[in-house]
This record gives structure tokens, sequence and C-alpha cells, in this order.
């Protein structure tokens, strides 16, 4: 059973005539442990269908289905719940909080799972570790490089081992040595059984991806292994 299945999902803005179709009868499976890449020029829907697929965004029509449940059975908390345990987030602008220092940035997801403070910093220092950023966990995020900080954003989005990880832009705001050291980690991570979906606009990172879906005014064009 795909772990992702959308059917027939549309996202409309805005009222008569000024409504927008964002998405257009979309229908994808993604299969666990497959890696995504989105392509498709501005305005053609991949950040719309990444933000109904991690729970941002609810569908105006159609059917989606995550992890074989039904997301439009699912009351608020239930969602929020789904979101924090089953998905990570990578945004093109890292997001880290500036007050925070490295290894607490990345502790935080744990924070709202309720975790004492010394088994989330654990935990973070090992996903640091993993990433290879262990000497910089206690530097604040003004002191680290582009690449430096869009990998501080993986672990944390790798945290609360989370079955798929959606990446938008990833690499948007890297130099293309940054922007390689990104993906050959998001690749070693896909090795160890997640999901990735990634949107990306430079035709080069597909050649990480298993399958690269395009998209073109809210439709999926084309979707090749």
């Amino acid at each position: 059973m795909p772990i992702i299945k959308m059917e027939d999902v549309s996202k409309l803005y805005g009222f008569g005539d000024a409504t927008t179709v964002a998405l257009d009868e979309v229908n994808l499976n993604v299969e666990q442990g497959e890696f995504v890449a989105i392509m498709g020029p501005s305005g053609s829907g991949k950040t719309t269908l990444l933000n109904i697929i991690g729970l941002l965004d609810r569908p105006t029509n159609g059917k989606y289905v995550l992890g074989g449940r039904a997301v439009s059975r699912l009351r608020p908390g239930q969602r929020a719940k789904a979101r924090r345990d089953t998905i990570g987030f990578v945004f093109q602008s890292f997001n880290l909080l500036p007050r925070l220092n490295v290894i607490e940035n990345v502790a935080l997801p744990l924070a709202y799972k309720g975790w004492a403070q010394t088994k989330r910093l654990k935990a973070a220092g090992s996903m640091l570790e993993r990433i290879g950023l262990a000497e910089r966990e206690y530097f604040m995020p003004k002191h680290l490089s582009g690449g430096q900080a869009q990998r501080v954003a993986i672990a944390r989005a790798l945290v609360n081992n989370p079955q798929i990880i959606i990446a938008d832009e990833p690499t948007g705001n890297l130099d293309s040595a940054s922007s390689r050291l990104v993906m050959e980690l998001l690749a070693d991570i896909h090795k160890t059984g997640n999901t990735i979906l990634m949107v990306t606009h430079n035709p080069e990172l597909t050649r990480y991806a298993t399958r690269v879906v395009f998209m073109h005014d809210g439709s999926i064009i084309a979707d090749e292994q």
C-alpha cells in the first residue's frame, strides 16, 4: 500500500471570478522509500502539493490517504499528531530560531512530544553527529554557513524519526558545494528507508531521486522513474 495516495485532489483559492486553481485533480501514489523530485515552473502547484501532503493545508476536493488513513477523517489534534510524528520539513530558508543554539534548534520538535530536556539534547547530539556537525552544537545560527544551517535544519527534521521528509527547494539558497553536501546527506537518509519528496528548480539535482514528477498549471504532466 502506498504511504501517500492522492485521488483527484484539487485546491482552489478565492471565490467566483477571482478563483485560482492551484491544484487540478491531481492523482499521485508514493511508495514507502521512494525519493521523488517535483519540478515545474513557478506557480505550477509544487508547493501547494507539498503543503497538502505535509498536512499544512487541506484539499478543496478529492481524497488524500496518508499511511492508510483518510486525512479528511482526522480531527485537528490527530492531524497535528500525524504531522509531528510522520513528517519532517526542510525549507529553503532554514527557519532556525536565532536565539537558540544549534543543539537546541535540533531538539525543538522533541519538546512538543513532551520529552525531558536531557533526553532531547542527547537525541539532538546524536543527530548532529550523524550529519557531521557535532563540533558546532553550541554555535548560534548566525555563526553558521548556509550549508551548515541547512544541514542543521535537516537534523531537526530527522530528530523525530519521521517516515516522510518534505524538502521545499532545500538547496535554493546555497552555493554549488553546499548544495552537493546537502543532497548527499538527503541521499544517505533515503538509503536508510525514509521517503523523500523534494521540490527543486535545478534539473541536476534530480539525479539523486528515484522518480521525477513534472507539474504545470496545477497538474502532473509527466511522472518518470
